[in-house]
């Protein structure tokens, strides 16, 4: 959301001198922010105490206007003035709208009330040196009043995971808080650096801790103001939040880098609907911009509603409603394009274990929510980001095979790819299910999944479910089985029978053991059984007993899940596509012929022969070979007795038997006829 241009302008050129004044004065600071905020209104003030304990409490502030403001409002505005050290300073900043509730703008002291997000047109006027003064910026705002940790979401370029700064992560115990607005660049990667315009900290800890606050980047330590406990340096402390008040009131608006599910056509409706809450609005118009081309869009009705088509591919589409010339609304990013789901344990999160993904990100590669576990920090994250494979339990997290697969099909497609990953590591099967009673159950995995889902808009339009899970189920294949048979039979009833579901038969169950059969073998079976797509895990050289490098291991897996979506969903090539899979095991003299569903080229390396077992006989393989459509396997002599054929793969790397595109022979274990 815009300010008019001029007054931008007139705003900057006024205040640019206050940065560099000798010697400013306490009616200095206030005369800036007076001026700064002209057009809005105050709604909340407090003067900072040096400590303050406010957790699950409302600070006093001496002035609060929230009721009589309630939601009508279209921008937010903070002012925070200090008295200290360095003479009277000011920071002035202005942002669209992170909420629609007046009472959320304040200080957040109660469980739940966290904002971690993007925010755009972000203005910002300032007498402290290094605060970047202007209009039009990006920014980033960390408020809640929980304890939080240095781990970076790689939401925002530039950003450490080693300090206390512009990207950080809230952790479930409360009682420290943070109040942060920070500038930061508008794309990732991006060479503008990532630095607080001011931060307000510490004010739910216990009353003996010293507030820490400060305009712009501490110059030492952590640059965000954690841990500065510097409130007692200052005479003056106060902190002012404004709103603009709206011509309009939204009731349906995209979000910024939303992605709307495309249509059979290859396009999607996205509606903006609202009603004029000033009687001087006579008629409000909607611009909708993307690559150079534009559509307008106008209402006289007091109640209006517009349905713009927007075209699925690699544009994104910004939406800008005006009323009396002012821009009411602006929402930037939004496309159109296709949706999976991401489930399963930590070969599912897929965080880096050796080697980063970072290069698998695109603009046009989104995920809505974060599949962090504590229920009040999942619920709170509503708002679409930027997909990221490094990074678990973040929002926009996906995993490293996931953005992989989904860069493939947004480089060869051409149409923007949303990815939600709901996985959680450590854990057996019975925690994935839903719970019947109330399925959206944020204290359940499903529930938190779901409710993103829903949130998302997209639980409708999935085209497709990738399932990587059982090592935690130790090879008890009956338990394995029955939780999966129950988890599909309700994604098929929330999500549909319309998406494809693909299952990863996993390396090994548990980690680190590879002899263990009977799991393994029943997920091969699930694609006879239950209409899934069985995904294989061997041929992965990155393996280090349990989970995967990105070279070798995800980067390729994502290569095979790409394939087989392709072949699937966008007409791709079917053949040396699906991972080689038996049909049956006979025998003559002292040979095993593995007859396989495909005729597809496979390549057998030396040395695999020492990944088979006969079992009931007391025989080896000592040669494994590839005729079309089956493997002949030379034994060391007749398999007396033997009653089956188990490929049981291994540990870490090759050799391997694959496919034209490297997936793996699925694992095995098969009767001898």
């Amino acid at each position: 959301m815009r300010r008019p241009a001029a007054v931008v302008t007139t705003l900057a050129s006024l205040y640019a001198g206050l940065t560099v004044a000798a010697v400013p004065t306490q009616a200095t600071a206030a005369a800036g922010c007076d001026a700064a905020s002209a057009g809005f209104t105050p709604v909340l003030q407090l003067e900072l105490p040096e400590r303050a304990n406010y957790l699950n409490t409302t600070p006093p502030y001496s002035l609060d206007r929230t009721a009589e403001i309630g939601t009508g409002f279209d921008r937010v505005g903070y002012c925070l003035e200090l008295n200290g050290p360095d003479g009277p300073q000011w920071v002035w900043t202005a942002m669209e709208p992170f909420t629609t509730d007046a009472r959320r703008i304040g200080l957040p002291t109660r469980p739940g009330e966290i904002v971690r997000q993007r925010v755009g047109d972000l203005d910002v006027l300032s007498n402290v040196p290094g605060v970047t003064q202007g209009s039009g910026q990006s920014g980033y705002l960390e408020m809640w009043p929980n304890q939080y940790a240095r781990t970076a979401s790689a939401q925002v370029a530039n950003g450490s995971a080693t300090t206390f700064d512009a990207d950080d992560s809230p952790t479930t115990p409360l009682g420290y808080g943070s109040f942060q607005v920070s500038q930061v660049g508008a794309t990732r990667p991006s060479s503008v650096p990532a630095k607080p315009v001011f931060a307000i900290n510490t004010f739910t800890q216990s009353a003996t801790s010293l507030l820490s606050l400060g305009i712009g980047a501490r110059p030492t330590a952590d640059p965000d103001w954690t841990f500065a406990g510097n409130a007692a340096q200052y005479t003056q402390r106060r902190f002012t939040a404004y709103v603009r008040k709206s011509l309009v009131e939204l009731t349906e608006a995209p979000q910024d880098r939303q992605l709307v599910p495309r249509d059979a056509g290859g396009r999607a409706t996205v509606p903006v609907a609202g009603r004029m809450t000033d009687p001087r609005v006579k008629s409000v118009q909607l611009t909708v911009t993307s690559n150079g081309e534009t559509e307008v869009y106008t209402s006289a009705s007091r109640e209006f509603r517009f349905t713009p088509r927007i075209k699925a591919g690699l544009r994104e589409y910004t939406f800008e409603l005006k009323a009396l010339g002012r821009v009411v609304a602006r929402r930037d990013g939004v496309a159109a394009g296709d949706v999976y789901v991401v489930q399963g344990q930590s070969n599912a999160e897929a965080s880096m274990y050796n080697g980063a993904a970072s290069g698998e990100e695109s603009p046009y590669l989104r995920s809505f929510g974060s599949p962090v576990s504590d229920p009040s920090i999942s619920a709170a994250d509503r708002v679409w980001s930027y997909a990221t494979g490094d990074v678990s339990r973040q929002s926009g997290s996906v995993g490293q095979w996931a953005i992989r697969m989904g860069r493939q099909l947004v480089d060869k497609y051409q149409v923007p790819i949303a990815l939600i990953n709901g996985a959680h590591g450590g854990r057996p099967i019975a925690f994935f299910q839903r719970n019947d009673a109330n399925p959206d159950d944020l204290s359940t995995n499903y529930g938190r999944l779901r409710q993103r889902l829903v949130a998302a808009g997209v639980i409708d339009h999935i085209r497709g479910v990738l399932w990587y899970q059982g090592e935690s189920d130790s090879d008890n294949a009956a338990v394995h089985v029955s939780g999966f048979t129950s988890l599909l039979q309700d994604w098929r009833a929330d999500f549909g029978t319309a998406p494809k579901y693909y299952v990863y038969q996993v390396r090994t169950s548990p980690c680190g053991n590879s002899t263990s059969i009977n799991l393994r073998e029943a997920q091969r079976q699930l694609g006879d059984t239950h209409g899934v797509t069985v995904l294989s895990t061997t041929g992965l050289s990155g393996h280090d007993g349990c989970h995967y490098a990105y070279a070798g291991g995800y980067r390729e897996m994502g290569d095979h899940a790409y394939a087989v979506v392709a072949r699937d969903l966008y007409g791709g090539p079917s053949a040396g596509v699906a991972p080689p899979n038996p049909l049956d095991v006979t025998a003559t003299g002292s040979q095993l012929t593995v007859r396989l569903r495909s005729t597809d080229p496979l390549t057998v390396d030396d040395g695999v022969a020492a990944d088979f077992r006969v079992d009931g006989a007391a025989v080896t393989v000592t040669s494994v070979a590839y005729e079309p459509g089956k493997l002949v396997l030379q034994l060391s002599g007749p398999p007396t007795g033997a009653t089956a054929l188990t490929y049981q793969a291994h540990l870490r790397a090759g050799p391997w038997i694959t496919n034209a595109v490297g997936a793996g022979l699925l694992t095995f274990s098969l009767p001898i006829s």
